[in-house]
């Protein structure tokens, strides 16, 4: 199940006009105007949009609203930490900055918080549909809460429980170093160190980051690439078309990728559920996910994420779920803002 509302502090419902809300990502940027009706925010318009395609997020809102009238609050969540009312989109070349938002919009509340730190107060509005549990856990487990999500970039963020709420709270901890465990792993290490010089958990546990497995596969571990695919390099999401045909079993190539995907997703659960000692749980979001987890081998899985040593009987007790929901950062930042900010 997903977190009642009132266990997230300050969260509990009040009255309040209309909310804009957005997630904004590196690679699409979802926006909605909702509106509370009862203790329910209902959803008044939507749209999805490509970053890329606006010089920022002002512009995009302005195409969202379109001459209509700006909601009294605007909340968004966005891939990147923010600092001051200040945020740099860490995947893409764009600065969102609150005091250009009011002074372009006319608009007095403004609120940007990370989209993870959006996700985790977005799971207060999913229900048991939009959750895929990979581990039921211990049947009384409780305490703080992780959150991991590869997309465009790898989000990690947690919750903090102080025996009667969460307090929900961003990190950066997608880019920190990455740890090899074997030797293939260290082959890929210095693969990407030759490329990026630092290497950390983003650069494999992302869509970008399947593209340097893929890669690596190719170059490295002299895995045959099918002409077939080398045609489909200047497609828009190569990624996408190597999870795609990992799905329909038609190439080993993509195959092993989506393999290493999964082993390095769990082993990053397992040392974010390690330092945040994640005891009451562990989300698994973002949007690659609900696209690809038909692809995920439960067993596969639960081998690498208990796989920490002397923390494995801990690891076991831990409940994890994958988030089906791709507009959970969106209910998350309109959340935010109407039921207590």
């Amino acid at each position: 199940m997903s977190l009642p509302i009132a266990f997230i502090q300050g969260l509990e419902m009040r009255n309040g006009g209309s909310v804009l809300a957005g997630d904004v990502g590196g690679t699409k940027t979802n926006l909605a105007v909702f509106k509370k009706t009862g203790n329910e925010l209902a959803v008044i318009k939507e749209a999805s949009f490509m970053s890329k395609n606006f010089t920022g997020i002002i512009e995009m809102m302005q195409a969202f609203l379109s001459g209509d009238t700006v909601p009294d609050i605007i909340s968004l969540g966005v891939a990147g930490p923010v600092q001051e009312g200040k945020v740099n989109i860490t995947n893409l070349s764009q600065q969102i900055d609150v005091r250009q938002i009011a002074q372009q919009l006319n608009v007095e509340k403004i609120y940007l918080i990370n989209d993870l730190e959006a996700t985790a107060y977005g799971l207060a509005a999913l229900n048991d549909k939009d959750l895929f549990v990979l581990l039921e856990g211990g049947k009384n487990s409780v305490g703080n809460i992780a959150i991991i999500a590869p997309g465009t970039g790898l989000g990690e963020a947690g919750m903090f429980w102080d025996g009667n709420h969460f307090h929900p709270f961003a990190t950066e901890g997608g880019h920190c170093d990455f740890a090899a465990r074997t030797e293939p792993d260290i082959s890929l290490y210095r693969y990407l160190q030759k490329k990026f010089g630092h290497v950390s958990w983003e650069r494999v546990v992302s869509g970008p980051g399947i593209i340097n497995m893929y890669e690596f596969l190719r170059d490295v571990m002299k895995i045959d690439e099918p002409q077939w695919l080398v045609n489909r390099k200047n497609d828009e999401d190569f990624a996408v078309t190597i999870s795609k045909n990992a799905l329909n079993k038609k190439s080993a190539i993509c195959t092993e990728t989506m393999n290493l995907f999964f082993r390095y997703l769990a082993e990053e659960t397992a040392n974010l559920v390690l330092k945040l000692k994640a005891t009451g749980g562990v989300f698994i979001g973002g949007g690659i996910l609900p696209e690809v987890y038909g692809l995920l081998q439960k067993e596969y899985f639960l081998k690498s994420f208990c796989n920490s040593g002397r923390m494995d009987t801990l690891l076991k007790e831990v409940p994890v779920k994958i988030i089906l929901n791709e507009k959970t950062a969106l209910l998350g930042a309109a959340s935010y803002v109407a039921y207590g900010k």
